[in-house]
Protein backbone atom coordinates (compact mmCIF):
# COMPACT_ATOMS: atom_id res chain seq x y z
CA UNK A 1 0.00 0.00 0.00
CA UNK A 2 2.67 2.31 0.83
CA UNK A 3 4.36 1.67 -2.11
CA UNK A 4 1.16 2.30 -4.05
CA UNK A 5 0.54 5.78 -2.79
CA UNK A 6 4.50 7.04 -3.10
CA UNK A 7 3.70 5.90 -6.90
CA UNK A 8 0.46 7.43 -7.41
CA UNK A 9 2.83 10.51 -5.57
CA UNK A 10 5.60 10.24 -7.76
CA UNK A 11 3.48 10.13 -10.98
CA UNK A 12 1.64 13.35 -9.60
CA UNK A 13 4.97 15.52 -9.25
CA UNK A 14 5.76 15.10 -12.78
CA UNK A 15 2.52 15.68 -13.87
CA UNK A 16 2.67 18.99 -12.44
CA UNK A 17 6.32 19.39 -13.05
CA UNK A 18 5.10 19.17 -16.86
CA UNK A 19 2.35 21.18 -16.54
CA UNK A 20 4.77 23.63 -15.37
CA UNK A 21 6.83 22.77 -18.02
CA UNK A 22 4.09 23.66 -20.84
CA UNK A 23 3.44 26.79 -19.14
CA UNK A 24 7.08 28.11 -19.24
CA UNK A 25 7.05 30.80 -22.13
CA UNK A 26 10.19 32.63 -23.31
CA UNK A 27 10.98 35.68 -25.16
CA UNK A 28 12.35 36.71 -28.92
CA UNK A 29 13.35 40.14 -29.20
CA UNK A 30 13.84 41.02 -32.93
CA UNK A 31 16.69 43.59 -33.56
CA UNK A 32 18.37 42.23 -36.80
CA UNK A 33 17.54 45.06 -38.65
CA UNK A 34 20.13 47.96 -39.33
CA UNK A 35 17.66 51.01 -39.14
CA UNK A 36 19.45 52.71 -43.17
CA UNK A 37 16.33 55.21 -42.96
CA UNK A 38 18.07 56.58 -39.30
CA UNK A 39 21.45 56.61 -40.39
CA UNK A 40 24.15 57.96 -39.31
CA UNK A 41 22.59 58.31 -35.74
CA UNK A 42 22.11 54.10 -36.62
CA UNK A 43 25.49 53.56 -38.54
CA UNK A 44 27.35 52.45 -35.75
CA UNK A 45 25.31 51.65 -33.40
CA UNK A 46 21.94 49.27 -33.55
CA UNK A 47 18.52 50.96 -33.08
CA UNK A 48 17.68 49.56 -30.23
CA UNK A 49 20.59 50.32 -28.71
CA UNK A 50 19.44 54.29 -29.58
CA UNK A 51 19.30 56.33 -26.11
CA UNK A 52 15.17 57.57 -25.56
CA UNK A 53 14.02 59.20 -22.77
CA UNK A 54 16.96 58.75 -20.59
CA UNK A 55 17.83 54.74 -21.65
CA UNK A 56 17.84 52.40 -24.33
CA UNK A 57 14.95 52.07 -26.48
CA UNK A 58 15.61 47.83 -25.65
CA UNK A 59 15.32 48.20 -21.99
CA UNK A 60 11.95 49.77 -22.25
CA UNK A 61 10.65 46.80 -23.96
CA UNK A 62 12.70 44.62 -21.10
CA UNK A 63 11.36 46.78 -18.09
CA UNK A 64 8.13 45.95 -19.29
CA UNK A 65 8.34 42.33 -18.92
CA UNK A 66 9.03 42.61 -15.36
CA UNK A 67 5.52 41.47 -14.07
CA UNK A 68 4.99 38.77 -17.11
CA UNK A 69 4.75 35.08 -15.15
CA UNK A 70 6.44 31.83 -16.11
CA UNK A 71 9.39 33.97 -18.46
CA UNK A 72 11.94 31.66 -19.11
CA UNK A 73 14.77 33.10 -21.68
CA UNK A 74 14.38 36.81 -23.20
CA UNK A 75 16.69 36.05 -26.83
CA UNK A 76 17.77 38.64 -28.72
CA UNK A 77 18.07 38.32 -31.91
CA UNK A 78 20.82 40.63 -33.87
CA UNK A 79 23.41 40.63 -37.00
CA UNK A 80 27.41 40.51 -36.64
CA UNK A 81 27.71 44.15 -37.28
CA UNK A 82 25.97 44.71 -33.38
CA UNK A 83 25.90 41.33 -31.81
CA UNK A 84 28.95 42.04 -29.10
CA UNK A 85 26.93 45.48 -28.59
CA UNK A 86 24.11 43.34 -27.29
CA UNK A 87 25.92 41.05 -25.26
CA UNK A 88 27.59 43.97 -23.26
CA UNK A 89 24.03 45.77 -22.86
CA UNK A 90 22.67 42.69 -21.39
CA UNK A 91 25.28 41.62 -19.08
CA UNK A 92 25.35 45.16 -17.32
CA UNK A 93 21.41 45.41 -17.34
CA UNK A 94 21.33 41.61 -16.04
CA UNK A 95 23.46 42.89 -13.32
CA UNK A 96 20.77 45.78 -12.40
CA UNK A 97 18.24 43.07 -12.97
CA UNK A 98 19.24 40.02 -11.93
CA UNK A 99 15.79 38.10 -12.49
CA UNK A 100 16.31 38.14 -16.03
CA UNK A 101 17.97 35.64 -17.95
CA UNK A 102 19.26 36.43 -21.78
CA UNK A 103 20.87 35.11 -24.81
CA UNK A 104 22.33 36.74 -27.50
CA UNK A 105 21.88 35.20 -31.03
CA UNK A 106 23.63 36.11 -33.42
CA UNK A 107 21.80 35.73 -37.27
CA UNK A 108 25.24 35.77 -39.40
CA UNK A 109 23.91 39.06 -41.28
CA UNK A 110 26.60 41.16 -42.32
CA UNK A 111 24.54 44.16 -43.73
CA UNK A 112 20.92 45.48 -45.13
CA UNK A 113 21.58 43.00 -48.22
CA UNK A 114 21.74 39.72 -46.57
CA UNK A 115 19.50 40.03 -43.79
CA UNK A 116 17.67 36.98 -42.66
CA UNK A 117 14.16 39.85 -42.62
CA UNK A 118 12.27 39.44 -39.03
CA UNK A 119 10.15 36.20 -40.06
CA UNK A 120 13.34 34.35 -41.31
CA UNK A 121 14.56 35.55 -38.07
CA UNK A 122 12.35 33.98 -35.96
CA UNK A 123 12.75 30.89 -37.86
CA UNK A 124 16.72 30.91 -37.09
CA UNK A 125 16.39 31.34 -33.58
CA UNK A 126 13.09 29.10 -32.69
CA UNK A 127 15.37 26.19 -34.81
CA UNK A 128 18.46 26.78 -33.64
CA UNK A 129 17.69 27.08 -29.63
CA UNK A 130 15.13 24.75 -29.92
CA UNK A 131 12.10 26.68 -28.84
CA UNK A 132 9.33 25.15 -30.40
CA UNK A 133 8.40 23.38 -27.13
CA UNK A 134 6.78 26.13 -25.74
CA UNK A 135 4.91 29.32 -26.18
CA UNK A 136 6.79 32.38 -27.67
CA UNK A 137 6.51 36.50 -26.62
CA UNK A 138 7.90 37.84 -30.12
CA UNK A 139 8.36 42.11 -29.56
CA UNK A 140 9.91 44.26 -32.48
CA UNK A 141 12.94 45.76 -30.37
CA UNK A 142 11.94 48.90 -32.08
CA UNK A 143 8.23 49.29 -30.49
CA UNK A 144 7.85 51.13 -27.38
CA UNK A 145 4.81 51.00 -24.84
CA UNK A 146 3.98 52.95 -22.00
CA UNK A 147 2.47 50.05 -19.73
CA UNK A 148 3.54 46.54 -18.76
CA UNK A 149 2.90 43.37 -21.31
CA UNK A 150 1.68 41.44 -18.46
CA UNK A 151 -2.20 42.10 -19.47
CA UNK A 152 -1.08 41.30 -23.11
CA UNK A 153 0.38 37.48 -22.04
CA UNK A 154 -2.25 36.95 -19.39
CA UNK A 155 -4.66 37.60 -22.24
CA UNK A 156 -2.72 35.43 -24.93
CA UNK A 157 -2.32 32.17 -22.59
CA UNK A 158 -4.12 29.17 -23.60
CA UNK A 159 -4.75 30.75 -27.35
CA UNK A 160 -2.74 29.85 -30.46
CA UNK A 161 -1.96 33.06 -31.64
CA UNK A 162 -2.31 36.17 -30.14
CA UNK A 163 -1.34 39.80 -31.83
CA UNK A 164 -1.54 43.04 -30.21
CA UNK A 165 -3.44 45.92 -31.86
CA UNK A 166 -3.78 49.87 -31.08
CA UNK A 167 -6.16 52.24 -32.62
CA UNK A 168 -3.95 54.73 -34.31
CA UNK A 169 -6.65 56.75 -35.30
CA UNK A 170 -5.89 58.55 -38.37
CA UNK A 171 -6.56 56.40 -41.97
CA UNK A 172 -3.62 57.99 -43.25
CA UNK A 173 -1.56 56.91 -40.78
CA UNK A 174 -2.51 53.00 -40.67
CA UNK A 175 -1.64 53.24 -44.25
CA UNK A 176 1.98 52.58 -42.80
CA UNK A 177 0.96 49.63 -41.26
CA UNK A 178 -1.36 46.72 -41.12
CA UNK A 179 -4.47 47.33 -41.22
CA UNK A 180 -6.63 44.83 -39.37
CA UNK A 181 -10.45 43.88 -38.77
CA UNK A 182 -11.70 42.06 -36.02
CA UNK A 183 -15.24 40.20 -35.23
CA UNK A 184 -17.06 40.48 -31.58
CA UNK A 185 -14.54 37.92 -29.93
CA UNK A 186 -11.74 39.98 -30.68
CA UNK A 187 -10.74 37.10 -33.79
CA UNK A 188 -8.84 38.81 -36.96
CA UNK A 189 -11.55 38.71 -40.19
CA UNK A 190 -9.32 41.06 -42.15
CA UNK A 191 -5.74 41.34 -42.18
CA UNK A 192 -4.01 44.21 -44.74
CA UNK A 193 -0.53 45.51 -44.60
CA UNK A 194 -0.08 48.98 -45.59
CA UNK A 195 -3.52 49.45 -47.69
CA UNK A 196 -3.84 51.99 -50.05
CA UNK A 197 -7.83 52.20 -49.23
CA UNK A 198 -7.97 51.25 -45.49
CA UNK A 199 -11.18 49.63 -43.36
CA UNK A 200 -10.57 51.02 -40.03
CA UNK A 201 -7.78 52.51 -38.12
CA UNK A 202 -6.89 49.69 -36.15
CA UNK A 203 -3.54 48.43 -36.88
CA UNK A 204 -1.91 45.00 -35.93
CA UNK A 205 1.42 45.84 -33.78
CA UNK A 206 4.85 43.73 -33.85
CA UNK A 207 3.79 42.24 -30.61
CA UNK A 208 3.18 38.52 -30.90
CA UNK A 209 2.38 35.29 -28.62
CA UNK A 210 2.39 32.07 -30.61
CA UNK A 211 1.80 28.57 -29.60
CA UNK A 212 4.47 25.30 -30.15
CA UNK A 213 1.62 24.78 -32.70
CA UNK A 214 1.45 27.87 -34.35
CA UNK A 215 5.83 28.51 -34.59
CA UNK A 216 6.12 24.90 -36.28
CA UNK A 217 4.23 26.53 -39.57
CA UNK A 218 6.99 29.01 -39.65
CA UNK A 219 9.15 26.69 -42.05
CA UNK A 220 5.83 25.74 -43.92
CA UNK A 221 5.30 29.64 -44.45
CA UNK A 222 8.78 30.21 -45.45
CA UNK A 223 9.31 27.45 -47.46
CA UNK A 224 6.31 28.36 -49.95
CA UNK A 225 8.68 31.18 -50.59
CA UNK A 226 6.50 33.81 -48.49
CA UNK A 227 7.77 37.26 -47.81
CA UNK A 228 10.88 36.68 -45.15
CA UNK A 229 10.75 40.24 -43.65
CA UNK A 230 8.22 42.25 -41.81
CA UNK A 231 6.33 40.07 -39.41
CA UNK A 232 2.89 41.08 -39.85
CA UNK A 233 3.34 39.19 -43.46
CA UNK A 234 2.80 36.04 -41.30
CA UNK A 235 0.12 37.04 -39.30
CA UNK A 236 -1.37 37.83 -42.69
CA UNK A 237 -0.72 34.12 -43.58
CA UNK A 238 -1.85 32.85 -40.64
CA UNK A 239 -5.37 34.49 -39.72
CA UNK A 240 -6.55 32.34 -42.88
CA UNK A 241 -5.78 28.89 -41.54
CA UNK A 242 -5.95 29.83 -37.65
CA UNK A 243 -8.01 31.93 -35.14
CA UNK A 244 -5.75 34.83 -34.51
CA UNK A 245 -6.69 36.60 -31.42
CA UNK A 246 -6.30 40.17 -30.63
CA UNK A 247 -5.30 42.08 -27.53
CA UNK A 248 -5.46 46.01 -27.86
CA UNK A 249 -2.86 48.03 -25.97
CA UNK A 250 -4.10 50.45 -23.72
CA UNK A 251 -1.38 52.81 -23.23
CA UNK A 252 0.62 54.68 -25.88
CA UNK A 253 2.40 52.69 -28.59
CA UNK A 254 5.89 54.44 -30.11
CA UNK A 255 7.10 52.75 -33.38
CA UNK A 256 10.45 53.97 -34.00
CA UNK A 257 10.61 54.49 -38.06
CA UNK A 258 12.44 57.77 -38.10
CA UNK A 259 14.00 60.82 -37.36
CA UNK A 260 11.31 62.13 -36.35
CA UNK A 261 9.06 59.21 -34.22
CA UNK A 262 12.38 59.09 -32.49
CA UNK A 263 12.52 62.43 -31.19
CA UNK A 264 8.48 62.54 -30.95
CA UNK A 265 9.12 59.09 -28.58
CA UNK A 266 12.02 60.78 -26.42
CA UNK A 267 10.12 63.99 -25.66
CA UNK A 268 6.75 61.39 -24.81
CA UNK A 269 8.82 59.11 -22.52
CA UNK A 270 11.01 62.26 -20.70
CA UNK A 271 7.95 62.84 -18.79
CA UNK A 272 7.68 58.89 -17.39
CA UNK A 273 9.51 58.20 -14.26
CA UNK A 274 11.15 55.18 -14.90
Amino acid sequence: MRFWVEALQNRSSKKRAQFCFLNLMNALILAAGYATRLYPLTLNKAKPLLVVGGKPIIEWVVDNLQDVPDLETIYVVTNDKFAADFQVWSERYQDRHPQFKFKIVNDGSKSDADKLGAIGDINFVVTRENLSQSSLLIIAGDNLFTESLEGFVVCAKGSEATVGVYDVGDREAIKKYGNVLIDDDGIITHLEEKPQKPRGTLAAIALYYYSPLVLSLLTTYLAAGNNPDQPGRFVQWLYTRKPVKTYQIKGKWLDIGSKETLEKADAILRTIKT
